[in-house]
């Protein structure tokens, strides 16, 4: 398949970096291309947040997911691949291995060779409302859940005070502090620094996607298996057992698979400051995880016996 661009034509495989060889870096490669566009994609999840202060979550909550899919397979799917077709792998302006920084966004080289004026002007509008776009989504969902940590015993009692407006100020303030150690990427290391927050929340998001699959699979066969119908709930994900299944064993394939190379040298030869840097979050996770269940002894709740009561909203009796 050929594209013409600027008079010429430009193989799309050979952009891509395919070929009879597969991709550039091959199957780790792939894979540690996945952390970064995790860093980009996690926060989709937030509208499952947002339905705790939505009027009417039943209505509104399944529109706002079905605009969040076509959304990210549009602006996000759709435009890295035509990006992809467009710009070689190798060009120079392209973030690589030789360079601290990346000299032109993709985006902007597609719009210059489009002949648009600007592009580069154009790219940063985009960007910067992108960024308060993240940074107002992110507040909101981290505030909420120490928030709610708060309410349930698990975080000190003062991040659940709210003011009259129901806006939970301490833990806005708190959460809005651990925000501000993004500037700590403008120091003279800032590039390094950068690396280190984007391996541990890009890592972080994965493995809370894992407890979204294991949440929502465990809540569906609960539902069912007391009793419930799915004509009950007001929004009914789709796939199911399938995609919840698959969103798990990709998740676990990420987070196994972000540096498996570092792995298969002799013991000796690891580079425990690497595998520090693409591993930070998994033995955080795993000592909070564990820790928890050790001291307060918790266990697997049986499906018959999950609490599906609690904060249950009467659909129809409100109507």
């Amino acid at each position: 398949m050929i594209f013409g661009v600027m008079g010429g034509k430009v193989d799309v495989l050979k952009n891509l970096g395919a070929g009879n060889h597969g991709f550039v870096g091959g199957f780790g490669g792939v894979l540690s291309v996945f952390i970064v566009a995790g860093f980009s994609f996690q926060g989709t999840e937030l509208v499952g947040i947002t339905a705790g202060e939505t009027k009417d979550p039943s209505t509104s909550i399944p529109k706002a997911i079905n605009s969040v899919f076509w959304r990210i397979l549009l602006f996000y799917i759709a435009a890295i691949a035509v990006i992809s077709a467009l710009i070689y792998y190798k060009n120079p302006n392209l973030l690589s291995a030789d360079t601290t920084h990346v000299a032109i966004s993709p985006f902007t080289l597609v719009f210059q060779r489009a002949g648009i004026a600007g592009a580069a002007s154009i790219m940063n509008a985009v960007i910067l409302t992108s960024i308060l776009s993240s940074a107002n989504s992110g507040t909101y969902a981290s505030s909420r859940m120490l928030f709610a940590m708060a309410e349930d015993g698990n975080a000190p009692k003062i991040f659940s005070r709210t003011s009259k407006a129901g806006v939970p100020v301490f833990a806005l303030i708190a959460t809005t502090a651990v925000g501000l150690l993004a500037f700590i990427g403008n120091s003279g290391s800032g590039g390094e620094i950068f690396t280190w927050l984007v391996a541990a929340s890009g890592l972080t998001g994965f493995i809370a996607w894992l407890g979204i699959a294991v949440s929502h699979y465990r809540f569906r066969r609960a539902f069912l298996a007391q009793g419930h119908s799915l004509s009950e709930l007001p929004y009914v994900a789709k796939w199911f057992p399938a995609a919840p299944i698959i969103a798990f064993v990709m998740s676990v394939l990420v987070i196994v698979g972000q540096d498996y190379q570092s792995f298969l040298v002799p013991l000796d030869k690891w580079n425990w400051e690497k595998i520090g840097l693409t591993y930070i979050s998994v033995p955080l996770f795993l000592i909070l995880y564990f820790g928890y269940k050790i001291v307060f002894k918790t266990k697997v709740i049986p499906l018959k016996e999950v609490d599906l009561s609690t904060d249950h909203i009467n659909l129809e009796a409100d109507k």
